[in-house]
This record gives structure tokens, sequence and C-alpha cells, in this order.
């Protein structure tokens, strides 16, 4: 199977001038999540502490579409919010591994899928005020389903529904993890163009 990953996904290039100066740097937390607080100076005479993540860490999200045609989403219990959302699939790409191989283990962890196609669209920064963090977005198209292999600290269940009513639900904001949300309209062309939508 061929796959050519989006060219936004290259590396973000900083700016040769930096209009804030670094002053000091901590780690908060070490890996997996690693939080840095750094004091800068943002002009002279002004200076704050910041708190972050750093770059270099990549998420995948994944909008799987079976062979029939059918978006596959997932309710999935999130403890900060104290609630269950609708999602796509999503997780971190692993330190050594190629974002399209954690995509597929992702697909097949959270809703037992493989998929026959993949199709890279553009990454973004969900939250560049305070994380480096590159979202890698993914169209798995021809998905069939399967067993799943939740960890043991995912509470998920998966279902399924027309393209149509899935672009209904985010209509009416019944999916609201916003990453997700942007996942799905910038698949919406893609899925037009090859007439599933």
């Amino acid at each position: 199977m061929s796959f050519q990953p989006h060219p936004s996904w290259a590396r973000l290039t900083e700016d040769k001038q930096q209009p804030w100066q670094t002053l000091s740097s901590q780690e908060l937390a070490g890996p997996p999540r690693r939080v840095l607080q750094d004091r800068v100076q943002v002009r002279p005479g002004v200076e704050t502490d910041y708190q972050y993540r750093p770059r270099g860490h990549q998420a995948v999200f994944v909008l799987p579409v079976t062979e029939a045609g059918e978006a596959v989403l997932i309710r999935q219990y999130r403890y900060p919010l104290r609630a269950t959302i609708t999602e796509i699939v999503a997780g971190g790409v692993e330190r050594g591994e190629a974002p399209l191989d954690a995509a597929a283990r992702e697909l097949k962890e959270e809703v037992g899928g493989e998929a026959a196609e993949w199709v890279a669209l553009p990454g973004f920064y969900t939250q560049p005020s305070i994380s480096g963090v590159v979202f890698l977005p993914l169209l798995a198209l021809g998905v069939r389903l399967g067993d799943t292999a939740h960890e043991a600290t995912e509470t998920i269940e998966r279902f399924t529904v027309p393209l149509a009513e899935a672009y209904a639900r985010l209509a009416r904001g019944e999916i609201q993890d916003g990453s997700s949300c942007l996942v799905l309209w910038q698949a919406r062309a893609e899925l037009e163009r090859r007439g599933l939508l």
C-alpha cells in the first residue's frame, strides 16, 4: 500500500529572530508527558514564567470509514470532564514509531479496524499556547472491523453511522472533541471528491 505524508507534516521552522528571550528552563514533569517551565523576557523589563509541553511529540487522529461507507466513531469516558463524549480514533506516536504505524495500531486497538487505504490530511497544533504536540490526521478507507484491544485505562464503545449522519452530528454539536471535529471537516472534501459523502 502506498502512503504519502501530508506536506504540512514537515517540522515547523522556528523564527530566526525570537521576540522572547529564554532566561532559564526547568523540567516540571518528565517523560512521557514532559512539561517545562521557562523564565522568559517578553521585552525589556517584562519577565514571566511560562509552562508548556515542548515540541517533538506527535499524536495521530484517524477517521475510519468502512467498506459500506459508514464512519466509525467512539464514545469514550474522559475523566477531566467526568463524562463520555463522542470522538474519532486517536493516540500518541511512540518514540521511534512512524505516524502511519501508530495510526494502524490505534485503529486496531480502539475499534478493531484494518484499513485498505490511508489518506494523510493537514497536520495542526491544537493548543499552541501551551503545547508543541503536533496532531497528524488520517482518513482510513475500506475499514474492516474486528476485535478491539483496549488499554486497561480506556472505557470505549465503538459505533458506526452513515457518513452523512456523522456530519449531521457534527453540525448539531454532538461530537465535542475539538480535534475530532477539525479532522471531520478536513476529511470532508476528500470524502466528497470520492463520492462517499
